[in-house]
């Protein structure tokens, strides 16, 4: 009787952590649908504790009427229930107690869960990066959700078992940085001037050129092609979903090296559906297709 009021109370927590997912990402949940229903509820878990931490930082509670104290506050209460929720296996808070399961079950523990919310921590006090804090900022806010994920991969089936964990280790940190970098780079202008943060090291929005944009792109190519020697050796039905989401970054890249750095400070750049469509068509295809999807990146279209 215990089990079963637990699993039905585990799974309805499970359903509104993919309710989040629904809301605040196509792209990243359109990449989940090509896991498996267990592993695509898992990877839906982690993110939706990410971004309702995203969202305390990002202006949610701000927006509610509350302080700065009151925002770190409600930050530092988010993470403490959830380190509770890891020791004990439940929480009240349902997106907390979807993405403890996940954890548990995954060994995913406080070594990933503690440079995340000091790195969200640090979007409420600091609001301009040196390299060496920028480098620490990515790792707890990106790298390590990565590394959650690669946690998730490594419980499916055909998964190396523990061999090749130094590269997997890498790509999985490489494709979190380079999708901050991008979100970053897509959100220059609005960061700036609605949240007052500036992630880029000396780098004046309000100057920024196509000398500028090229460098940082480049070097999201580069974190880009360290994550893509690493997908062949995930699991198969993980080794798609990856694939889906480092070419939709790689389309994303593309689309900013043909926007001129003055239009990217005043919009957002997004792929349009039809292209997320033929990216997921790619994926699916398997390695025969990735050349035709690749041109197709690189074009633009």
């Amino acid at each position: 009787m215990g089990s079963d009021i637990l699993g039905h109370y585990s799974t309805t927590a499970s359903r509104s952590a993919s309710v989040v997912i629904g809301s605040y990402s196509t792209s990243f949940g359109l990449a989940c649908w090509l896991l498996g229903r267990k592993e695509r509820q898992d990877i839906e878990n982690i993110y939706a504790l990410v971004r309702v931490a995203d969202e305390v930082v990002d202006g949610a509670a701000e927006a509610a009427g509350l302080c700065p104290t009151e925002v770190e506050a409600q930050l530092d209460g988010l993470e403490r229930e959830t380190e509770h929720a890891l020791k004990i296996g439940y929480s009240t808070n349902m997106v907390v107690h979807a993405f403890a399961g996940t954890a548990r079950r995954c060994s995913i523990g406080v070594e990933l869960t503690r440079p995340f919310f000091a790195s969200m921590r640090t979007d409420l006090a600091q609001h301009s990066h040196s390299p060496e804090s920028l480098k620490d900022y990515i790792y707890g806010s990106a790298e390590v959700v990565g590394l959650m994920c690669l946690a998730v991969f490594e419980t499916m089936d055909g998964a190396t078992a523990g061999q090749n964990n130094i590269q997997l280790t890498e790509s999985a940190r490489s494709l979190g940085a380079a999708f901050q970098k991008v979100n970053f780079l897509r959100d220059l202008g609005a960061d700036s001037t609605d949240l007052g943060r500036l992630y880029f090291p000396g780098l004046d929005p309000s100057a920024f050129n196509d000398g500028h944009k090229l460098a940082l792109l480049a070097d999201i190519r580069h974190d880009l092609e360290v994550a893509r020697w690493g997908i062949p050796l995930l699991a198969p039905r993980a080794r798609l979903a990856v694939r889906m989401a480092h070419n939709l970054f790689l389309a994303l890249v593309v689309k900013l090296e043909r926007v001129p750095a003055a239009e990217l400070v005043t919009r957002r750049i997004r792929v349009p559906g039809y292209q997320k469509a033929y990216i997921a068509l790619g994926a699916c295809a398997g390695p025969w297709h990735q050349r035709s999807t690749t041109s197709v990146q690189e074009s633009g279209l």
